[in-house]
């Protein structure tokens, strides 16, 4: 997790809705099979991204408010937060070239 932070519930205000770049929320849990295929693709998604988004991950079983808060019923899910407000949701296992796409299509250079 060199370029991915853990957030939880007592800072993800402060971490995710009032970052100054969006902020990528990775909604997993160590049991969750799909999460762990995901978490190279995210891995690399946060190196290659570093200077235009955040990557963080929340455990769901762990904080269990902000999961509640934003409808997550399904894990990974996967937040592309901007200026406080979600841009876009991506829910199950994706391949990195689907992960790339779907941020390219929502964070402008």
């Amino acid at each position: 997790m060199g370029h991915i932070q853990a957030v939880g519930d007592d800072d993800f205000t402060s971490m995710v809705l009032e970052a100054d770049i969006p902020v990528l929320v990775d909604f997993w849990a160590p049991w969750c099979g799909p999460c762990k295929a995901i978490a190279p693709a995210l891995e690399a998604i946060a190196a290659q991204y570093s200077d235009k988004i955040q990557v963080v991950k929340i455990n769901v079983d762990d904080h269990t408010q902000t999961p509640s808060q934003y409808g997550v019923r399904g894990i990974p899910t996967l937040m592309l937060f901007k200026g406080g407000e979600v841009l876009a949701t991506q829910v199950g296992a994706v391949t990195q070239a689907q992960l790339t796409s779907f941020i390219d299509a929502h964070v402008k250079d």
